[in-house]
């Protein structure tokens, strides 16, 4: 039976806007003890959101991102702010960075990124019945809309611009949804 390690002297090493880094002590129910490092994200966590104009047709962005200092495709995704439901997150990023609401929500599955030494969570969240609707967000500059099929899904993940991980788990795991609906 798994029994979980006590966890001391919990200090935070840096803190940025986005991430504390934290150092701390790990004794295993063995004895053993390790010093470990994380990031310890601030905030509620996030949603990495699946819009699906029709029941073959996802739309997604192509959105700068820092880490890999080029344009890269994926989904729409966002923080959730303080008070926010992770589907009440979805329904106001999708309307800041697609132009498109959705009336039905659905929450598909918790994800973690490297959790060996990261705590954030995505909630991937399938939106379907879309209307239009905008709103102001954060981006810095507008982003680009594109269609994509999820019947051609296997050609998409390879496409050199998809390169994050949760957005091509996403990507699957509500092709299967949508074909068992």
């Amino acid at each position: 039976m798994r029994k979980k390690p006590t966890l001391s002297n919990i200090q935070n090493i840096v803190t940025t806007r986005f991430f504390n880094i934290q150092s701390m002590e790990v004794e295993f129910s063995n004895g053993e003890q390790r010093q470990y490092e994380r990031l310890k994200p601030s905030g509620n966590g996030a949603v990495l959101v699946v819009p699906m104009l029709t029941d073959d047709t996802v739309l997604m962005i192509y959105e700068y991102s820092g880490g890999t200092d080029r344009y890269e495709l994926a989904l729409t995704k966002g923080k959730i702010d303080q008070g926010e439901t992770p589907i009440e997150a979805a329904n106001r990023e999708l309307i800041e960075e697609i132009g498109y609401g959705a009336n039905k929500l659905t929450f598909i599955k918790e994800m973690t990124i490297a959790p060996g030494y990261q705590s954030s969570i995505t909630y991937i969240i399938l939106a379907q019945d879309l209307y239009q609707d905008s709103a102001e967000g954060d981006e810095p500059e507008p982003l680009e809309v594109v269609e994509h099929q999820l019947s051609n899904l296997e050609a998409l993940v390879y496409n050199e611009d998809l390169t994050e991980a949760r957005s091509i788990a996403a990507l699957y795991m509500v092709r299967d949804v949508i074909n068992n609906q």
